[in-house]
Parts: structure tokens; sequence; C-alpha cells
């Protein structure tokens, strides 16, 4: 029966990516964990392969309707990919219920982000110094590499309010980059577990990515019914409980011996 809920799991994952545009990702790793049953490193591994593949189908859809910034892909997503690849080389320094515990606090942290942007508009022409697009390019896909997260809640804002990229295009964009960082780091993840001799559980991975990107394609087409705002209230909150609940479970782990 837990399988049921974990199939329901992966469709909720879709949706939320094909309602908010990010936010998806993040429930994966937890999905993973408590309802697949994985270990924690496997299912972070696991869950950049979903994430890369339903962001890439996101992504290509907007590309054909011409909603991808080119340009900030490339900026954002070179120094993304290599931050991806460093934050997944660190995470084989320490252990499954540390990077839990950091997930966590990401998880807090894009629930702020996400109760405090209702809708937020860029300020009117203002770029971005190239090098501090380069320096967020960098810390977010670090934190992907890490804890296993596509980062959209944190690149989204980025390329809005320092691309000046309208929202639509800003979604698109954002989906490519996340499929960048999360091939970089699943990539990694895998050579990790490889010389652990562990190994990926594939056939549930298919599924998750099946259901998600089906659920992706549900979401988007609903996105233009539903009010956003009220949405990313309810999924911050969601967020919270989830954190709130990862702490409990991991974090004496993290912090006592073993």
């Amino acid at each position: 029966s837990r399988m049921w809920l974990a199939w329901l799991g992966a469709l909720a994952i879709g949706l939320s990516l094909g309602l908010l545009g990010s936010g998806g990702s993040i429930i994966t790793v937890p999905v993973l964990v408590y309802l697949v049953g994985q270990p924690e490193k496997i299912a972070i591994a696991g869950s950049l392969g979903v994430v890369g593949a339903v962001a890439l189908t996101g992504a290509l859809q907007n590309a054909l309707r011409g909603r991808v910034h080119w340009r900030s892909v490339a900026w954002f997503g070179l120094p993304g990919m290599a931050g991806t690849y460093a934050g997944a080389w660190v995470s084989g320094f320490v252990s499954g219920a540390t990077q839990l515990v950091v997930f966590a606090l990401v998880m807090l942290a894009a629930s702020v982000m996400m109760f405090r942007r209702a809708g937020y508009e860029p300020p009117a022409g203002q770029a971005r110094p190239l090098g501090k697009v380069v320096a967020d390019g960098l810390a977010v896909g670090a934190l992907t590499g890490f804890v296993g997260v596509g980062g959209g809640f944190l690149i989204l804002p980025a390329l809005v309010l320092l691309g000046g990229l309208g929202m639509h295009v800003a979604v698109g964009t954002s989906l490519a980059i996340i499929a960048l960082n999360a091939f970089t780091g699943f990539a990694k993840h895998l050579h990790l577990l490889a010389v652990q001799g562990q190994s990926l559980d594939w056939q549930v991975l298919g599924t998750f990515v099946l259901l998600g990107a089906a659920g992706s394609v549900a979401g988007s087409h609903f996105a233009s019914r539903v009010p956003q705002a009220t949405l990313r209230r309810i999924f911050a909150a969601f967020l919270v409980a989830m954190a709130a609940f990862i702490l409990y479970e991991s974090g004496p782990r993290a912090l006592g011996p073993g």
C-alpha cells in the first residue's frame, strides 16, 4: 500500500512542477526515502535523475514555444554544472542523515521564498552584473549536487529579479538550467554509488519519471485557471510541515554518533 502512496507522490511532484514551475523536485527526496523506503544516498541520487528528466521534458516544451532565454542558460547553467559536481563530490564525505538535515533547511528557505513572493515584478531595466549571476549559478549548483534538489525556487527569482526575464520565459529557462544541473549531479552520484557497490532501482525511477512528466503536463494545463498565490502558500505550508518532520526524524542521527 505504501507503493500506491509513492506513485501518488510521483504524480504530485509533476503536478507541482507544472503548476508552480518549481517546487516539484523538492518533494522527490522525501517521497523516495519515506514512501519508497530507500536509503538517503540512493534517494538523493535517484531524485536527481527524476528531476532532470521531468525538467528536460518541460524545458523542451518551453523551448519549442520560444520560452527559453539561452544566454541565461549559459551564464547560470554552466557555473551551475560546476557547482553541482562539487556539491555531489562533497556529499561523499558526509552521512545521509546530515544531507537530509541540510535538505530540510533548504525546504524551509524555499517555503519562506514562496510565502514572500505572491507575484514578484522585476525592477525596470535592471540587469544583474555577470559576476553575480555566475556566483548565483555556482551556489545553486552546489546545493543541487549536495542535497538532490533542482533548486527551481532559487533559480526562478534569480532569473526574474536579476535577469529581468518575464515569468513565462523565466520558467522555461529555469527548467533548462535544472535539467543541466540535475544530470550533472546524477552522473557524479552514480559514480559515488558505483564505488560503494550500490545501485539504483531503475524501475521505480522510470515510473517516477513517467508519472512526474504526466503530472507536469496536466499541471501546466491547469496552471492558468488556478490562483498561483494561493497555490504557493499551500505548498509553502506543506514544505514547512515536511521539513519539521525530516528534522525530527534525521536530526538526532545527524548530530549523534552513527
